[in-house]
């Protein structure tokens, strides 16, 4: 029982550390824009390189 005494404020301190924690990545903008990376990976830009595989 007296383990809980222990568990308790130690569950309290990582809550309020992650609330911290997310916050600070929203003020940062950490989740402004959370579909362009994921659009902008699929974007082909192999477009301007050298025409190997095409006969002059």
């Amino acid at each position: 029982m007296s383990v809980i005494y222990g568990l308790i404020p130690g569950m309290i301190l990582l809550g309020l550390v992650s609330v911290l924690v997310f916050f600070w990545a929203v003020k940062n903008g950490q989740y402004d824009d959370m579909e362009g990376p994921a659009h902008r990976m699929l974007d082909d830009d192999d477009m301007d390189g050298p025409d190997d595989d095409r006969a002059s």
